[in-house]
């Protein structure tokens, strides 16, 4: 079962976020509220009308980016969005959509001919061309360098500061943190959270991550690790220990004696300010993005 009983609201103006691994539902989520999956059960209202019933008007209200867009190569930059934009009975002129997007210079370049980050910028255009209420966008900056990415979000923060609503999946933690305001994660197609990322990171009660791994894969007892001042929780997990902190210039020395007092050897040691991978680490055991 892909989704088991998810339950959401989007609210209009604002960026909501779908977190989760691979396989956690959020493409299926996503694609029944675009029309183009169908779902067994439950209700979906889009804009305050139902698909199959109000199917034209829909599609003339939305805005999709898919995960991956296949685009005819031989076309130039500016046929592709003249086409999207033929689709539609009112919407913006693909010219003012091409500059929008940054994409002015490679107008009359065929699409064969651009780099990832660039056909990224066309899909987007396509999604806008229509002059979308809600935009709807899966993993819009997969595999983009982070110049390519931060353009990207650039353009997104300027759909969204024009009072549009936005649905975004994501694998990139800075990416939910810059661009949503609230976001869900979600798991075996579940919800297991909810809120602002601010929200969620503090519900860690904790500021830092502290995490080392011991020479030659030995293990400590962690009974003591979780004694130690400033220390809100520890977990083990393939031979890295994770130690939840909210007071690190405490905690630090004292888990180094620690470590001292049971003989081990640390082979690694970093920390990091709490993020909300943190937050899907302490909820699921797991990493949000499989690497």
């Amino acid at each position: 079962m892909a989704v088991d009983g998810l339950d959401l609201e989007v609210l209009a103006g604002e960026c909501f976020g779908l977190l989760g691994p691979n396989g956690a539902g959020k493409t299926t989520t996503i694609e029944i509220c675009e029309g183009l999956n169908t779902p067994d059960a439950g209700e979906v209202v889009v804009l305050g009308r139902r698909w199959g019933q109000d199917d034209r008007e829909l599609r003339e209200r939305l805005g999709i980016s898919l995960q991956e867009t296949q685009f005819s190569e031989k076309l130039t930059v500016a046929e592709t969005v003249d086409l999207f934009r033929s689709f539609y009975r009112k919407g913006t002129p693909a010219e003012a959509v091409i500059r929008m997007v940054q994409l002015g210079e490679k107008a009359k370049s065929r699409v064969g001919g651009l780099s990832g980050g660039q056909k990224q910028r066309l899909a987007l255009a396509c999604a806008l061309v229509g002059d979308p209420e809600l935009l709807f966008l899966d993993e819009p900056t997969t595999g983009l360098d982070p110049q390519s990415r931060r353009q990207l979000w650039g353009l997104i923060e300027g759909f969204k500061s024009a009072g549009r609503s936005i649905l975004l999946t994501t694998h990139y933690m800075e990416e939910a943190e810059r661009l949503c305001d609230r976001v869900a994660i979600v798991d075996h197609g579940k919800m297991i959270a909810l809120g602002t990322p601010r929200e969620l990171i503090a519900a860690l009660r904790a500021e830092h991550v502290l995490e080392f791994a011991l020479a030659d894969n030995s293990v400590v007892d962690e009974a003591p690790l979780r004694q130690i001042e400033g220390v809100c929780a520890a977990a083990r997990q393939n031979g890295t220990y994770r130690l939840q902190v909210d007071e690190l210039h405490r905690a630090m020395p004292a888990l180094l004696s620690e470590l001292r007092r049971q003989g081990a050897q640390l082979s690694e040691l970093r920390t990091h300010s709490a993020t909300l991978e943190d937050v899907f680490v302490s909820l699921t055991g797991r990493y949000l993005r499989d690497e």
